[in-house]
């Protein structure tokens, strides 16, 4: 589906209709309808400019790791290598720490990549990272309201330019 809405409020839900998270999701009045072979298509024709997704490490080189967790049965990788391989721009959006505290944008990803080189932004609840082309180092561009550089630095194990 193109053109998702907000999330419906409960007398409002079309069990029919969720997002790649399994959440419920609405339509808009301009909403377009394909199947999971045209949406393939479309990534793999590069005609989709930009791709928004979570992941569960972010390496220093823009390597994304979203797609296995260690432990879990997982039944496939689902799109995302698509989505990271056919797209002009990356950003992922996380996290800054793991449940137990430990880094997400690191040195260097530990669990097995959707991608290598890809990612052109980073979003967490503490800060913004960017970097301008897949050579350079990312930049920590805006921090969260009451987040100071050295929290950053201190839940932080990627090499990147702090100001």
């Amino acid at each position: 589906m193109l053109g998702i809405g907000a999330f419906p409020y409960d007398d409002q839900v079309d069990p029919d209709l969720i997002n790649a998270g399994k959440r419920t999701i609405s339509e808009l009045p301009n909403s377009a309808y394909f199947g999971s072979e045209q949406s393939l298509a479309m990534i793999r024709g590069r005609h989709i400019d930009l791709t928004v997704l979570g992941a569960m490490e972010v390496s220093e080189t823009g390597d994304v790791a979203n797609w296995m967790i260690p432990g879990k049965r997982i039944k496939g990788m689902g799109g995302a290598m698509d989505l990271v391989a056919g797209v002009k721009k990356i950003i992922v959006v996380m996290e800054h720490t793991s449940k137990n505290g430990d880094p997400k944008f690191i040195a260097e990803c530990t669990l097995r990549l959707t991608g290598k080189n890809v990612v052109d932004m980073i979003i967490t609840d503490l800060a913004v990272f960017q970097r301008p082309d897949h050579q350079s180092r990312f930049r920590l561009i805006e921090l969260a309201p009451g987040v100071i550089e050295e929290e950053v630095a201190a839940k932080t194990t990627a090499r990147t330019a702090i100001p």
